[in-house]
């Protein structure tokens, strides 16, 4: 089953973490997969871009199903492995509309967090200023309390609940990420608390970035 499946990745991408896990999630271990180097531009080689014309990754493809954007590829590997692996999908109407809306909640917390991080390979050095990146930063920290109080006020451990969802198998990978960037553990100690408990999962431990296992995470959000 897996062995008609292809993923394209990238270490440490957030998009292409969360793919591995939903397979790792559903016992879809065995997959075809190549890592490409973002470091070296790799993501825009002949074989990416024929897979994903945009040249980004994951590029994800089942037999002759290509689905390039991370949450489509997570969203069909539930449907159609529904009875397989773990159940993500709460059948508790309340959990369901939960997952869903911190599922999709996460494309802004993501945004913000590419916004600091990024800023500067993003913005010309002559259009860069420090009122942005002040104004960015804010942003950013105004969004991480924001989840931090969900984690606060919610009645499980995880995401959507009691249960691990297909909302924690997309956003876990941008909350460690903002983690390896240097984010304070003592300032935000119920998302730090989430971050290192999900680290012993096993889809998690099994598809855990090499390359953060390999070096120092930075402290570009040592202040937010």
């Amino acid at each position: 089953m897996a062995k008609d499946m292809t993923l394209l990745w990238g270490s440490g991408s957030p998009p292409c973490w969360r793919v591995m896990i939903a397979l790792e999630e559903k016992n879809l271990q065995g997959y075809n997969q190549k890592l490409f180097s973002f470091e070296k531009k790799e993501h825009k080689s002949k074989e990416v871009m024929a897979m994903n014309p945009r040249g980004q990754l994951p590029a994800f493809k089942h037999k002759d199903v290509v689905l390039n954007e991370s949450y489509g590829a997570c969203m069909y590997l539930v449907n159609q492995f529904k009875s397989q692996g773990t159940k993500l999908i709460p059948d508790c109407p309340a959990e369901q509309a939960m997952m869903y809306q911190r599922m999709f909640e996460a494309l802004t917390f993501g945004q913000k967090m590419g916004d600091v991080i990024y800023y500067t390979y993003k913005v010309p050095e002559g259009e860069r200023h420090d009122s942005a990146v002040k104004r960015n930063k804010e942003a950013l920290t105004a969004e991480i309390k924001l989840w931090e109080g969900y984690l606060q006020k919610g009645s499980g451990s995880f995401l959507a609940g009691k249960t691990f969802s297909l909302a924690d198998v997309v956003v876990y990978p941008s909350i460690a990420y903002i983690f390896r960037f240097g984010l304070c553990e003592e300032r935000y100690p119920k998302l730090a608390a989430y971050y290192n408990t999900l680290k012993n999962r096993p889809s998690i431990k099994a598809s855990w970035p090499p390359t953060w296992l390999e070096s120092q995470g930075q402290d570009t959000l040592k202040d937010v």
